[in-house]
């Protein structure tokens, strides 16, 4: 069945209540690859709630927002892409809280019906407490089944572009064998990232490690690297996917300072692999 323009467009989901505890934050962290070396003392503020709370890590925004989109698209979610994801922050985000969220459908761009449809998406948190918009988080999703159905068409956004000169400044994470294992407890249960028979039914020799843990990884190497470990300078966060991460890869974050613009590039090292690209990481001026 088509999709249907105008009903997709018109769903929007308001005042959806969702909270997370301190733990939630340190175990993110950890998720990413923060507390490796429990004597590092600029990382374990982000693992262990010495003074009172732990730091936030400001990628906890993407696991935020419970399933990201809105119910009932009408897509046929066995062919949806997740390409890109867009984050920002508005003041670093508290170590607990409860929020209210909002999710809207921002477009849907029909790329024809051997291309694809492109949904572009968004998502808002507000502290409950105040209604202070604490960020935005937007993602692009290729729906490859849903194209053809006379919607608008177009591009979608822009992707940043890296200088072209050698990177400024490189950063290395290896990735854990159980890497996927554990960035599952924070909220996406896809099999793909952890049953061996559900990952070989599409292709795979072994579960992939999920797309936003890769995100949360490029994010700790510009706040190791360029931010000296600082959460609150890190107020812009986007990215697009290239390629899946095995677990157990060491990825790569090469980075390009210009100002408050770090743009960045992750490659799975060993394989030599491009899994992030036109990675943008806007620092508060």
């Amino acid at each position: 069945m088509a999709l249907d323009y105008d009903e997709v467009m018109a769903k929007v989901e308001t005042d959806i209540p969702f909270s997370y505890t301190d733990a939630d934050t340190m175990l993110y962290a950890l998720c990413i690859g923060m507390g490796r070396d429990p004597l590092n003392a600029k990382e374990l503020p982000y693992v262990y709630e010495l003074g009172g709370e732990p730091l936030t890590v400001p990628t906890l925004a993407t696991v935020l927002v419970p399933d990201m989109f809105p119910r009932d698209l009408g897509w046929d979610y066995s062919q949806v892409l997740h390409s890109e994801q867009r984050m920002q922050l508005y003041r670093p985000l508290p170590a607990a809280a409860e929020l209210l969220i909002n999710k809207r459908v921002v477009d849907v761009l029909d790329w024809g019906k051997n291309r694809g449809a492109l949904f572009l998406l968004e998502a808002e948190g507000r502290l409950a407490s105040d209604d202070t918009v604490l960020f935005t988080a937007g993602c692009t999703i290729m729906a490859r089944g849903d194209g053809g159905f006379g919607g608008p068409t177009g591009k979608g956004p822009a992707p940043h572009r890296a200088p072209k000169r050698e990177a400024d400044l490189s950063c290395e994470i290896r990735t854990r064998p159980d890497q996927g294992l554990l960035y599952r407890l924070t909220g996406d249960r896809n099999p793909l990232h952890a049953d061996p028979t559900a990952a070989a039914a599409v292709g795979f020799d072994r579960p992939i490690l999920h797309g936003l843990c890769t995100f949360g990884i490029a994010c700790n190497a510009v706040l190791q690297t360029i931010c000296d470990y600082d959460h609150t300078l890190i107020e812009g966060f986007d990215a697009r996917f290239s390629s899946p991460v095995l677990p157990g890869d060491t990825i790569r974050t090469d980075m390009w300072q210009d100002g408050n613009i770090v743009s960045f590039r992750c490659t799975a090292r060993e394989r030599g692999t491009i899994v992030l690209r036109n990675g943008k990481c806007t620092l508060r001026v």
